[in-house]
């Protein structure tokens, strides 16, 4: 039988994404209003705008995964009885008396949200305002606990697939743009319209297809077999990790460096036919240093902006290259959550793909204020 007690409790892991998810959400509450009145209201705004729209966010992913037909448990409950198995009918009659599901959806998503708790103070009315993102039905352990790992790994897969795209397209597409219409440009070229017509998954197959007839290696996993069951992280399996997460890398960025260089050379183009350009170097103004100093500075814009929907596009996009790959990530448990109508999982999910792509707006916001003044929204004295 699955106890409240034993379905209480939680990994490390757990603990730390409970810990960092609750002081996500209180961190902007408290720094958006400390700035409101200060030097940048216009960062205060923003906080402030995050919380409705978070809020508006929650109703719409919760109303969305409640709107299929049946739940999870009756679904169960029928297989069970389809092959006669009693075993599992007592098991989804015990998840009946732990899962509110026959209350109404106001009360079931208030539950979730964790509101009772700031009347009751109990541990049992946690919900996501207090990090804890509930329980997983098909699990039947706490989501923090199930998803503990495999959000930090698809973080550090999505953070070195961003690096990685930054780091080739920012000088192939400054090199093209300076070079047009050379020989290299040519080849930068052919290369980027290869790499945005090659799908992410194809191209995981042939890796992974070529790394063993020629040389005899297994690419699959993010882990080796001794490492792979280890729940303690020890520096063996950090090394193990680093020796394995290349892969994922380079097939999730390949597609977003090609088209970046593409972006890059036209915005940058753009920018050296501009008079304050010819102005500069007519001036006698280095050309290194005014390439690097005014055109690149502007056509870095789309880099910056992209940063918000650039995470959730990852972690989704991510789960067919996930499952060709057998990586322990978030988006394969995402999907599985969404087929079998985990609502609690599969909702937790989608607000913590919310909440990245949020605050990753946010992010590009404020560096783009840096980066560009013409963007700051200062509100002139009329």
């Amino acid at each position: 039988p699955y106890s409240t007690e034993r379905i209480n409790t939680e990994s490390s892991s757990g603990k730390i994404l409970s810990r960092l998810i609750r002081l996500l959400c209180y961190g902007c509450i408290v720094i958006g209003l400390v700035l409101v009145g200060v030097k940048h209201p216009y960062i205060g705004r923003r906080f402030l705008i995050m919380v409705p729209t978070l809020f508006v966010i929650s109703v719409i992913a919760f109303t969305i995964i409640q709107l299929p037909p049946g739940n999870f448990i009756d679904s169960k409950i029928l297989q069970a009885e389809l092959t006669n198995d009693q075993t599992a009918i007592t098991i989804a009659k015990q998840l009946r008396e732990l899962f509110p599901l026959d209350k109404p959806i106001v009360i079931q998503y208030v539950r979730w949200l964790g509101l009772p708790w700031f009347l009751s103070f109990k541990q049992s009315d946690q919900g996501l305002l207090q990090g804890h993102m509930g329980f997983s039905m098909q699990n039947r352990q706490p989501i923090n606990t199930v998803v503990g790992d495999r959000i930090l790994l698809t973080f550090l897969i999505s953070l070195g697939s961003v690096l990685f795209t930054w780091a080739v397209a920012l000088p192939i597409g400054i090199y093209s743009a300076v070079r047009q219409y050379s020989v290299g440009d040519y080849l930068f070229t052919l290369l980027g319209f290869i790499g945005m017509c090659v799908p992410s998954f194809l191209l995981a197959i042939l890796i992974m297809y070529w790394s063993n007839v020629y040389f005899g290696i297994s690419m699959s996993g993010l882990f080796s077999s001794e490492y792979a069951t280890q729940p303690e992280w020890t520096w063996g399996k950090v090394t193990d990790l680093m020796q394995h997460i290349w892969m994922p890398v380079i097939v999730l960025g390949v597609t977003g460096t090609a088209s970046m260089i593409r972006v890059m050379r036209g915005n940058l183009l753009d920018e050296l036919k501009k008079p304050y350009v010819i102005t500069a170097m007519a001036k006698g103004v280095r050309p290194f240093k005014l390439l690097l100093k005014y055109p690149v500075r502007i056509a870095l814009n789309p880099f910056i902006s992209g940063i918000g929907t650039l995470f959730p596009q990852l972690v989704s996009g991510g789960a067919i290259v996930a499952m060709v790959l057998s990586l322990p990530t978030v988006g394969p448990m995402m999907l599985e959550a969404l087929m079998t109508e985990d609502m609690y999982l599969a909702g937790s999910m989608l607000m913590v793909l919310s909440l990245l792509g949020v605050f990753g707006t946010l992010v590009s916001d404020l560096l783009l204020m840096w980066l560009d003044p013409r963007i700051r929204m200062e509100g002139g004295v009329r």
